[in-house]
């Protein structure tokens, strides 16, 4: 199959969008994902994908732990922030560090924080598994969903 075609695929696919996030020592390193998927949840299991070209690769190839913020429906600027390359995905600020140093995004749907299990080489890019430690839903947000190039708020009850 073309890459074109398999692209097409997805593109019509919709996502939600997350931001992965974590202290990478000496700097904290974060990008937009919308890739993330659960898993299992006995034991809380999720994963999620990464190219291996990716500037965050270098930080996460040795993290312990990262945090998954999944974005509401008004944080599409942090999603494009956090998917620009070569700025500082953290100054504009919109984060909060948990007392176990990974940044979350504020007013998020939801967040989990979660220790790296396994790094899996798929094709040119990483398969991150992570076993959920911690997690915080803020009931009411709506979720962020991105689809053809698009962000795009889900209405209730359709």
């Amino acid at each position: 199959m073309a890459p074109d075609a398999f692209k097409g695929v997805f593109r019509g696919h919709p996502a939600g969008v997350a931001v992965i996030a974590l202290d990478g020592g000496d700097r904290l390193v974060g990008f937009t994902a919308t890739s993330v998927i659960s898993v299992s949840a006995e034991p809380p299991l999720l994963a999620f994908s990464l190219a291996s070209t990716s500037s965050s690769w270098p930080a996460l190839r040795t993290a312990r732990t990262v945090a998954v913020s999944f974005l509401a429906a008004d944080q599409a600027e942090i999603s494009s922030r956090f998917a620009t390359s070569g700025i500082d995905r953290f100054a504009a600020g919109g984060w909060s560090a948990l007392p176990t140093g990974e940044p979350v995004v504020d007013d998020a749907v939801a967040w989990v924080r979660g220790e790296v299990l396994q790094r899996t080489a798929v094709g040119r890019s990483y398969l991150v598994s992570l076993l959920a430690r911690d997690a915080v839903v803020h009931e009411g947000r709506e979720p962020l969903v991105y689809r053809d190039r698009t962000y795009h708020r889900l209405t209730n009850g359709t």
